[in-house]
């Protein structure tokens, strides 16, 4: 006989926690109440009269029965939800290992970049600035003044905070974004940094899609070349079809506005003339406009 499902073992733990008030708690028959009768058959625990055609009582008894039983198997206690728990912190509540509710081990990894220590690391050699994959919850945020998101990787390792769009902010905390490998924990770092009231600055593709996820992520202000190279160097190749399905949102975004907003030049090269420029293609960024609005704005999709 297999171990009790998650969903079975929240079943158990609703009707342990409702005996607390009361002498018997009834359950209807579903899947995780049929799944925990034949755990308790398998395991010579018999409901008796407690089971029906239509549902099973639980009272001190069963439930008494039910938790020897765990015990005796090196399960969790039924108080322990097993859901969002690492491997290792599964591990100090017994045997049993739930893949499919367990905390993954990226689940809040992010990639960030800061200031080579010193001394620098042994046997490696290095330029100014270094990579390291942490725990965000590890990440002391008022260390620093201002949260810089970079949407690609390619950019994020050769990313420098010495720009003049950064110049007043001497402790920038420089994180990747994400993709299929990071990305779980950064909305996360993100939520924890808006109520910190400081900068959130998005250095991205400067395309629909790229907008719709500055936007979406709470970023305050975003990292950009001069309008003016902008308008020289941006094509309609970097405005993909694909990414249209942002542009009713942007277009709505727009119009929340207010009139002499700094980034209205900015989405009339991008919506009206349908021109955008990837962040590789982007000389040194040296202006940071600020985003309004953007608490009201959609979520990015996936």
């Amino acid at each position: 006989m297999t171990a009790l499902s998650e969903s079975a073992r929240r079943v158990l733990r609703d009707a342990s926690g409702k005996l607390r008030r009361g002498r018997a708690v009834d359950k209807p028959r579903g899947p995780a109440v049929t799944e925990i009768v034949a755990w308790c058959q398998a395991w010579d625990i018999e409901p008796g009269g407690r089971l029906t055609r239509d549902r099973l009582r639980f009272d001190r008894a069963l439930m008494d029965a039910i938790a020897g039983e765990l015990e005796v198997q090196g399960e969790p206690p039924l108080e322990v939800a097993l859901g969002g728990l690492s491997t290792a912190q599964q591990a100090e509540h017994g045997h049993r290992e739930a893949k499919g509710v367990r905390e993954g081990p990226r689940d809040s990894r992010v990639l960030v970049s800061l200031p080579v220590g010193q001394p620098p690391r042994p046997g490696l050699q290095g330029g100014a600035r270094e990579c390291l994959d942490v725990d965000w919850r590890s990440i002391e945020l008022a260390a620093f003044d201002a949260l810089v998101q970079v949407e690609n990787l390619d950019s994020f390792y050769g990313f420098t905070p010495e720009l003049p769009a950064l110049a007043a902010y001497r402790r920038p905390l420089v994180v990747y974004r994400g993709d299929s490998h990071y990305g779980g924990a950064f909305p996360a770092l993100a939520e924890a940094w808006s109520s910190t009231g400081r900068p959130h600055f998005y250095a991205g593709d400067f395309d629909l899609k790229g907008l719709d996820i500055a936007l979406g992520s709470g970023a305050t202000r975003l990292l950009l070349p001069a309008l003016d190279a902008l308008w020289r160097h941006a094509t309609p190749r970097h405005v993909p079809a694909e990414q249209l399905a942002c542009r009713p949102r942007l277009l709505r975004y727009r119009e929340a506005l207010p009139e002499a907003h700094p980034l209205l030049g900015y989405l009339s090269l991008l919506l009206d003339e349908q021109r955008g420029l990837r962040q590789q293609w982007f000389a040194t960024p040296t202006v940071a406009v600020e985003l309004h609005g953007a608490d009201e704005h959609e979520p990015a999709r996936p």
